[in-house]
């Protein structure tokens, strides 16, 4: 019998649709999914939003999302196999072969190209450059430590891409929209180094490239509460640019910040037994409930 155990948030169940579920993470979308929503939200202030246009960033942010982390498992599968934390991934356990990968892969693509195209000519020319830059995340860590601050600015992507849509143009002021995604960043490579803290022995073993791997557990962490300290600033600085939004936002923006003081005291040098509460549960957390502070603004004032 295998000793290899399921990663956290492992849909069970037999089936094409779970193998494929799990080969994505289907679960994770809650971490950048609001925040491409919040995008569209900010958007919506100056520019009208049809449902359809919703529908397409929603369909368009899925599909990108999945061909990325499916070419990531065809990218590592060999990396997975030797990883005992990842060896159960759907490729190297034999669930889903390269080819049905591949073509996945393809298909959510193609989805991806044809959304852009429906919502405006901006998104679809700048389609391929996002593509290519959330692909490209699989190779990084193969030669860099920052590897984790290239899948921030992979999901960054999101919530610009979602305010693009709708408004066709950058915001103005130009510096909100960084700041949101620059937020964003911050708070995706911070987490993602204390979820690669379960892989810093493996990773310096196999000769890759992480912060924890560099760094030890405790510089890692250092690094990590740094990013997530910028994090806070940088939504605050959101709200600072954005006139319409108001009082309530500021409060929400102390709950972000005393939920990611949460989310690092439950990781420790010693110890990594909460990384999964922290990196799923807090996480998906604080993303719902970002969209949920901007959409009340623009519902309620």
């Amino acid at each position: 019998m295998s000793t290899h155990r399921l990663e956290g948030q492992h849909i069970r169940g037999r089936g094409r649709l779970a193998d494929y579920s799990n080969l994505v993470k289907l679960p994770h979308t809650v971490f950048a999914m609001p925040f491409a929503l919040v995008g569209a939200t900010l958007a919506s202030y100056r520019y009208p939003v049809k449902a359809l246009d919703i529908v397409l960033i929603l369909v368009a942010f899925t599909s990108a999302r999945f061909a990325a982390m499916a070419f990531n498992r065809i990218v590592d599968r060999g990396i997975d196999a030797r990883n005992p934390r990842t060896a159960m991934r759907e490729i190297p356990a034999g669930k889903l072969s390269v080819g049905q990968a591949t073509a996945s892969v393809i298909a959510a693509s193609a989805i991806f190209f044809a959304c852009a195209a429906m919502l405006n000519r901006l998104c679809l020319y700048l389609a391929p450059l996002a593509l290519g830059i959330i692909l490209f995340y699989s190779y990084t860590k193969r030669f860099t430590r920052y590897a984790h601050l290239v899948l921030g600015f992979s999901l960054a992507i999101a919530p610009v891409g979602a305010y693009l849509a709708i408004a066709g143009a950058w915001s103005r002021p130009g510096g909100a929209l960084l700041a949101l995604a620059g937020g964003v960043l911050c708070w995706v490579a911070g987490f993602d180094i204390l979820y690669s803290l379960q892989d810093m022995d493996f990773d310096r073993a196999e000769g890759l490239n992480s912060i924890p791997a560099a760094m030890g557990a405790r510089g890692a962490l250092a690094f990590s509460r740094v990013l997530h300290l910028l994090s806070a600033g940088l939504f605050i600085t959101l709200g600072l640019l954005t006139p319409e939004l108001g009082a309530a936002y500021f409060v929400g923006c102390a709950v972000i910040a005393l939920m990611l003081a949460y989310e690092q005291s439950l990781v420790r040098s010693d110890d990594f037994s909460k990384i999964n509460a922290a990196f799923f549960n807090v996480n998906g957390a604080i993303s719902v409930v970002f969209l949920l502070i901007v959409l009340g603004e623009r519902l309620f004032r």
